[in-house]
């Protein structure tokens, strides 16, 4: 393995196609303001380092970052990429996670609208995340202690699961398919409007207008906050410990049992759901 030490790289394409190499303490950064510095490379290994350039690595296998900062400069900075593990390290750039393959954070500190689309097999573990549309039509991820902030999170993805997590984030869970939301917070208005199989167990859930024209819904021993006019024109089976505010229009066959309910609408034909 060659490594490389408190050096500073600005050209375009500096370790293009580069192998094997460990990076401890350099800086990616200056006047020649190169792009695509470790494009297609394969073994790299950054330690301690600073990217302040745009596209680092795009089409990169077996790419580590370790106690790494990505600034607000370093614009999409992992695409097309596969076999990524990321540790302690701060991605603060625009789009900085896309189209790629087997990451796993760790401990990372995410400031990053449009973070992680189409991305597949991804794995999160004592993250804060903040961004716009995050994980936007990913599939096969397993979150654990992720807190998040950002409207629009998690619309269009699919076999996820997700423990012990807070996210405080709009519309999120949007066309969502086969995911479990387990001893989680999830904060924020329209959840999960339109999704399909989705289960949560043991959640609070806080907001206005929760999980509408959904198929295959499941609530297990979940805590509802603010929830008004939840459940519209849904399939859903939900065990709620709290009292909700009202009630509107869940399909037939659906059934919700709760301390008390508010309110119950029934205004549309064929939404005659079983609520006790």
């Amino acid at each position: 393995m060659t490594i490389l030490e408190n050096r500073t790289f600005d050209a375009e394409r500096a370790l293009y196609a580069g192998e094997d190499i460990l990076l401890k303490n350099c800086v990616f950064d200056g006047p020649a303001d190169g792009e695509s510095a470790c494009k297609e490379a394969r073994g790299i290994s950054a330690e301690g380092c600073l990217f302040n350039l745009r596209y680092p690595f795009w089409h990169d296998r077996g790419l580590r970052l370790t106690a790494c900062e990505l600034t607000a400069n370093c614009r999409a900075a992992l695409w097309y990429s596969s076999d990524i593990a990321i540790e302690d390290t701060k991605l603060h750039g625009i789009k900085a996670l896309r189209e790629c393959d087997g990451a796993r954070l760790r401990g990372c500190d995410i400031a990053s609208p449009e973070f992680g689309w189409s991305s597949r097999h991804v794995e999160m573990d004592g993250c804060a995340a903040a961004g716009e549309y995050f994980m936007l039509r990913a599939s096969h991820l397993y979150f654990r202690d992720v807190k998040l902030t950002g409207k629009y999170s998690f619309q269009y993805v699919e076999d996820a699961v997700f423990e012990h997590c807070v996210f405080d984030t709009k519309d999120a869970f949007w066309h969502a398919k086969n995911v479990v939301v387990r001893d989680s917070v999830v904060k924020g208005e329209y959840l999960a409007w339109y999704c399909e199989n989705v289960t949560f167990e043991n959640c609070r859930i806080i907001g206005t207008q929760p999980l509408c024209y959904c198929r295959g819904l499941r609530l297990v021993g979940c805590a509802m906050e603010g929830c008004d006019l939840a459940f519209e024109r849904s399939d859903v089976q939900a065990e709620v410990t709290t009292p909700i505010i009202s009630v509107k229009n869940p399909l037939a066959g659906s059934r919700i049992t709760a301390p008390s309910v508010g309110e119950i609408l029934r205004d549309i034909p064929g939404a005659n759901a079983h609520v006790p």
